[in-house]
């Protein structure tokens, strides 16, 4: 595949708008600016709030705000949206509808696919003690995934959604907690195949290296059905599922001689320390790299947040070039570069503009790509 079809792709988070369950959960009109507007620095220098520049606070019920991030994303390069969709089973879905306006708005002239982030909802992800169970994710067999695959049927028929061979691109946060994993990887391919495509382009993320050698998955999986998507060699931030491995790789890498499971204080990282050990070689299997030019999600966890520290443009490049020149010695793997993420404010890991550092971020990422295309 040549240099210049190289497509960026960034995770969308679409929990900016009031919602019945949240409203319950956490007060009356919360949405993710709600932990965003109420974040405080926890140490001398750091940077908190985290707040948005030229697009605000925006309310994902407002159809020009989509339209805005389209037209920006597409500006500076970016090849598509990956929407984080929230389907439980049972034929329940929270967070659909901006998803669902995109699909009818034919302004928002920007390819898109879905990532199904298929795990329970738990109040300990807004730092809090309690890890009680706010909605359960569940799997209903060969019944429940039909159900499914004939909602996104007509995701997955419109233009703008992003196919590869004829496939319709669909990642899957969790594909190891899915019981039965081949059932629901054939229920989708033989209902694609009815439906005039050639199966499904599934993406799984992977969020360490165990999951890799889980060999009564990929034995029976094989390396064709899946395109693994590597995350920053083990280093996983969206989900505090995985913080305690993720802790004991950061004191294998980093020193620390203790890490407490009920912490007091967050841990705190370097970022240019932490990007530079990531490994973004291609082991034998079809890797889709992500790259993450930020994060800190203390809005959201407090003192029990993760930060990286001087995250800032000028390391950002490093981090992203790193993945593509890797990636462009690597011609057979799939030609994509996942970015985490567009806008998840709260865990300070965002594209979009900010009042400290505007457009940067997104400026790298198009001289980075206008640098791919003249060479």
């Amino acid at each position: 595949m040549p240099k210049n079809k190289i497509k960026f792709l960034a995770y969308y988070l679409p929990q900016y708008h009031p919602i019945p369950e949240n409203d319950e959960w956490w007060g009356k009109g919360f949405t993710e600016w709600t932990n965003v507007t109420k974040a405080k620095p926890l140490f001398k220098g750091h940077n908190q709030p985290i707040l948005p520049a030229d697009l605000g606070f925006y309310d994902l019920r407002i159809p020009e705000v989509q339209e805005q991030q389209a037209r920006l994303a597409k500006e500076y390069g970016l090849d598509g949206f990956v929407y984080y969709q929230y389907w439980f089973g049972d034929n329940k879905m929270l967070l659909e509808k901006p998803a669902e306006a995109m699909l009818l708005n034919k302004n928002i002239d920007l390819p898109y696919c879905f990532c199904w982030a298929n795990e329970t909802w738990k109040g300990i992800w807004h730092g809090l003690d309690n890890p009680s169970v706010l909605i359960e994710q569940t799997y209903n067999g060969k019944e429940g995934y039909q159900i499914y695959f004939d909602y996104l049927l007509p995701f997955f028929k419109d233009e703008r959604y992003i196919t590869i061979d004829n496939k319709p691109m669909f990642h899957v946060y969790r594909f190891d907690d899915i019981p039965n994993i081949e059932e629901f990887i054939n229920v989708f391919n033989e209902l694609a195949i009815a439906n005039g495509f050639s199966g499904i382009y599934f993406v799984a993320t992977i969020a360490s290296e165990n999951v890799l050698k889980n060999n009564h998955i990929y034995g029976k999986i094989g390396d064709e059905v899946f395109q693994k998507m590597r995350y920053k060699n083990g280093f996983l931030f969206h989900d505090v599922r995985y913080l305690g491995w993720l802790e004991r790789k950061i004191k294998v890498a980093f020193g620390f001689t203790t890490v407490i499971g009920k912490r007091l204080k967050p841990i705190i990282i370097d970022y240019s320390k932490a990007v530079s050990r990531i490994n973004v070689t291609f082991p034998n299997q079809k890797y889709i790299p992500c790259v993450f030019p930020n994060w800190d999600n203390s809005a959201r966890s407090g003192k029990k947040s993760l930060i990286f520290i001087n995250s800032n443009p000028e390391s950002w490049k490093k981090h992203l070039q790193k993945a593509v020149d890797e990636l462009l010695k690597n011609p057979k793997n799939p030609q994509i570069i996942m970015i985490k993420s567009w806008n998840e404010w709260a865990e300070g890991n965002h594209l979009e503009p900010d009042l400290k550092f505007g457009f940067k971020w997104l400026e790298v990422l198009k001289n980075v790509k206008n640098n791919i295309l003249q060479n």
